[in-house]
């Protein structure tokens, strides 16, 4: 794979490549194909760390100060200077010094300052003990436990010191990279634009939240869960419900939309229905690296691009949308954002409650339930697997992964799992 391959190249010739098959994809492969034709956005703004949630930094972040900028207290209790001799044990309490204030007073041998966490250390005194390790009478202490030279200080600079590289380009920002931004007095930074991604889903069977129902119908919740997926992970939506199984239909609404955004996903339609018009569609508009990938839930898979527009063509069925999205399309959104060295979550292997059943063919993502019983860590599956089975994922807090290979594991053998909440 280190040809540059075009998509057009493979879709008119797909024996080109030995290891190219459009429509037997594996899981791995088809991760590094796609990654091949994710090229990051470039546009760059400034804005507030306030709005910077879910964003990926554009430039590398050094530190304009050193944090803390002063030696302080990282605990209440009483400032003093210790020699090595560990004396004197007593000592006279001369004021106290609260954080945020200044004071010039300095501590002589045998004397202590009252502080509080956060409070910068007084000029003389080298150790801070707690005040729960000391005993009082009047304005006297008396230690009662040996403490370290230098205990219970924290160093000017002892976080992050004044131009050091904080965060690098293609960090995604989370919380904590706010908080910290925060804690160096950067009001502002600069960030990748978001990448803009419209969704629908197809068929004719599918019935928006908050209508009736006929028989044979169903309400569109992939419409809702690729929506919200996409939100999490901070891309600019746009939601354009769903698209009759109707080829003139499914073709404009492509073709008006693709020059608009970086992305379009579909859930529905990539199957071999005889009402399933995307292949067809795409075949005349676009370019499809493949159609159908190895896994379970997820066969009918597809991605490829119209014109400069990447698209991705998620299964109908509900956990089969999801465990696809996660899986497939949730690396390729977070590279095109451009973050940098992203990786699924891992996985570790723990032991099954109970017989998990599989046939060798496919990669398999079963839902599971992680539990810890006697100090070992467990995993059940939720129950029945059906990719249309939509409690399923609410009921999971992990997938079982199973390769490609492998077959049933028996009660007490060991899975790879893996955590859903990893997937942020």
């Amino acid at each position: 794979m280190n040809e540059k391959i075009t998509i057009g190249k493979l879709a008119k010739d797909p024996g080109c490549l030995a290891e190219y098959d459009p429509n037997a994809m594996e899981y791995k492969d088809a991760l590094k194909w796609i990654r091949q034709f994710i090229e990051p956005v470039k546009e760059t703004q400034i804005i507030p760390i306030r709005d910077s949630l879910c964003r990926v930094l554009s430039e590398d972040i050094y530190s304009p100060i050193d944090v803390p900028n002063y030696d302080n207290s990282a605990m209440d209790g009483f400032a003093f200077y210790k020699t090595k001799e560990n004396l004197p044990t007593t000592y006279e309490v001369i004021g106290s010094n609260l954080a945020g204030q200044s004071s010039n007073e300095k501590v002589l041998p045998g004397q202590a300052i009252q502080i509080m966490t956060g409070a910068r250390i007084p000029n003389g005194a080298n150790t801070v003990i707690p005040i729960e390790l000391v005993s009082s009478e009047g304005n006297k202490i008396s230690v009662n436990k040996s403490i370290s030279i230098g205990g219970n200080i924290r160093k000017i600079g002892e976080d992050v010191k004044k131009g050091e590289l904080i965060l690098k380009r293609g960090r995604y920002i989370r919380a904590s990279e706010i908080g910290l931004l925060a804690s160096l007095g950067l009001p502002k930074i600069s960030v990748y634009r978001q990448i803009k991604v419209a969704f629908f889903s197809t068929g004719d069977e599918v019935v928006e939240v908050g209508n009736s129902l006929k028989v044979g119908q169903v309400y569109d919740s992939n419409n809702h869960t690729i929506g919200a997926m996409l939100e999490r992970i901070g891309a600019d939506i746009i939601n354009l419900k769903i698209i009759s199984d109707d080829k003139k239909e499914l073709k404009k609404t492509l073709l008006s939309i693709a020059d608009k955004v970086d992305v379009i996903i579909t859930s529905g339609g990539v199957s071999v229905g005889a009402a399933d018009f995307m292949k067809e569609v795409l075949n005349e508009i676009g370019e499809v690296l493949f159609w159908k990938l190895a896994i379970k839930p997820g066969r009918p898979l597809a991605y490829g691009k119209i014109n400069q527009t990447h698209y991705f063509g998620l299964p109908g069925n509900p956990v089969a949308s999801m465990v696809s999205f996660y899986q497939i399309v949730q690396p390729q959104m977070k590279a095109l954002m451009g973050e940098v060295d992203y990786e699924l979550p891992p996985l570790f292997s723990v032991k099954t409650e109970r017989a998990i059943f599989k046939k060798p063919g496919r990669m398999e993502f079963q839902r599971g339930i992680l539990f810890q019983n006697n100090d070992e860590w467990w995993v059940k599956p939720t129950g029945q697997q059906g990719s249309a089975i939509l409690s399923s994922m609410s009921q999971a807090n992990c997938f079982i992964v199973m390769e490609i290979d492998e077959s049933t594991i028996d009660s007490g053998g060991i899975v790879k799992v893996q955590l859903m909440e990893g997937f942020i």
